[in-house]
């Protein structure tokens, strides 16, 4: 399988929610449901102040961050994803929603306490890997968390789900404590901490 040189931008994803309404079956699948629900649980009923969600697809994870957070920013590069997702979260009025590309556009000034990367980093090269651990390390807040899922079958992505977090994880390692790395017959489940 042949894999992209460079990270999967606005078109790539744009193409796929325009093209079908749940190109990844995130709101209908079994193995999204239960990986959800094991995400929600290895936060351990922990409450965080500022949550940052990247690559938030139609809201289906960030509608259930949301409980996890007294504020949660979400981002997605497709403008029609998001539209979607704030539908999905409209209720929800501690949850925000911005269209930017990571890690080329990423917000500023603010340090949170729970960063999460659900199937998302693998769709970079290895130069957005590096500016995302730089700019993760500068703004997650002391004792922060950091949660990494991914999908760790054959892709034609540019990374594979292991190879991202491992690549993320070295660069990061001088700010980090990792909690947990659980592996399921589908994906990986990676929590970390910032040091305190």
């Amino acid at each position: 399988m042949k894999r992209h040189k460079t990270s999967l931008g606005h078109d790539y994803f744009e193409t796929m929610y325009r093209g079908t309404d749940d190109p990844w079956d995130l709101e209908s699948s079994a193995y999204e449901r239960d990986k959800y629900a094991h995400s929600i649980g290895a936060l351990a009923g922990r409450t965080y102040e500022l949550g940052f969600e990247i690559g938030c697809a139609k809201g289906v994870l960030t509608q259930s961050l949301a409980t996890q957070c007294h504020a949660l920013l979400a981002i997605d590069v497709s403008e029609t994803a998001l539209k979607a997702a704030r539908e999905r979260c409209a209720a929800l009025d501690h949850v925000s929603f911005g269209r930017m590309i990571f890690p080329g556009r990423a917000p500023i000034g603010s340090a949170f306490d729970l960063i999460i990367l659900s199937e998302v980093a693998y769709y970079w090269d290895a130069h957005d890997i590096s500016r995302a651990a730089q700019w993760i390390a500068t703004h997650i807040a002391p004792g922060g968390d950091i949660l990494l899922v991914h999908w760790t079958g054959e892709t034609d992505y540019p990374q594979s789900g292991d190879d991202a977090v491992i690549k993320l994880q070295a660069a990061l390692a001088l700010a980090i404590t990792v909690i947990t790395t659980e592996r399921m017959p589908h994906y990986r489940l990676d929590l970390w901490r910032a040091h305190a």
